[in-house]
């Protein structure tokens, strides 16, 4: 049986990778990725084949790692973060659904064998590093309006505002879109303080990290770039400060108890 492993790796430090994660990049003898990720990785890629596609090119990704899978060789697809999240996990689900439909002429996808290795996402690590700010209910959004409508992220981002939940935003900006969080920061705002802490997680887990706590009425587009992870708390999230350390946490509502 043809075996694809479609694996994610975690934040960026190798020390965050899971170790299922390691074994099945060592069963392949051949790796798909952007070639970042492969380069954090770092050892445990060598004697390995690598075919590294540009960004842009995730469809190309997802099509050259079940065509090697097909062909007999053991396979990862490899991303950051957890695969399955905003990742190439979907694209090859969706490939083999095209399959299934008629739409692709590629019989020999549906006989791979694939596992789907899980990481952490850039989300839980920007958590990690503030205390527990996703101690309750929360969700993510994307911002980019590249695969989907503004219209549609508007709504999500007032139903986000409107149940109280935290929010993670990925894809905060980019190069050539720069207004969406600030208008993000906006919605929000309608529905919980000003005061909201604000989490700014950039290369979260790399050498270069920084890890900033603001307020919901403080959050700026010139603050962010493409490699922040954006995280609003809700109404009851908490920002507490001793001495030289600061945290982020979210109740559940366990002072009742207290």
């Amino acid at each position: 049986m043809s075996q694809l492993y479609v694996v994610g790796t975690g934040p960026g430090d190798k020390d965050w990778v899971a170790p299922k994660a390691i074994a099945a990049i060592k069963a392949s003898s051949d790796l798909v990725a952007y070639g970042l990720y492969l380069e954090l990785l770092g050892e445990v890629c060598e004697g390995k084949t690598h075919h590294d596609l540009p960004l842009g090119e995730e469809i190309g990704r997802a099509r050259l790692a079940l065509d090697l899978a097909a062909s007999g060789k053991t396979t990862a697809l490899i991303s950051s973060g957890d695969i399955g999240i905003y990742a190439m996990a979907t694209l090859v689900f969706e490939l083999l659904d095209q399959q299934l439909q008629g739409k692709e002429d590629h019989p020999e996808w549906l006989d791979i064998e694939i596992e789907v290795v899980p990481g952490i996402s850039a989300m839980q690590a920007a958590a990690s590093r503030v205390g527990a700010m996703l101690g309750h209910d929360f969700c993510t959004i994307s911002l980019s309006d590249l695969l989907t409508p503004w219209e549609t992220i508007e709504k999500r981002l007032h139903s986000a505002g409107s149940g109280d939940f935290i929010v993670s935003f990925y894809n905060p900006r980019s190069q050539k879109r720069d207004w969406q969080i600030n208008t993000a920061r906006d919605i929000l705002l309608q529905y919980r303080p000003a005061t909201t802490p604000v989490v700014l997680g950039r290369q979260l887990t790399r050498e270069d990290e920084s890890i900033t706590i603001t307020t919901l009425d403080k959050l700026n587009v010139a603050d962010v770039d493409m490699f922040t992870l954006v995280s609003v708390g809700n109404s009851e999230s908490r920002h507490i400060i001793n001495g030289s350390t600061q945290w982020v946490y979210t109740p559940r509502g366990y002072k009742k108890k207290l």
